[in-house]
């Protein structure tokens, strides 16, 4: 996977993080686990812990 899948990647799961902070939907949680799950998939890291490197 190229890097910048992985950007878009990381910037679709903060969006999704952003919109679910407002309101509690169960597809943007499946949608947030299923981003989590690609990533840890492709790269062997978790995505939370990656982002909180970043920041």
């Amino acid at each position: 996977m190229k890097k910048s899948e992985l950007r878009k990647i990381v910037i679709e799961y903060k969006e999704i993080k952003i919109k679910l902070s407002k309101s509690s939907n169960k597809k943007l949680k499946e949608e947030l686990k299923q981003l989590e799950h690609r990533y840890y998939h492709e790269t062997g890291r978790t995505l939370k812990s990656d982002l909180g490197e970043i920041t």
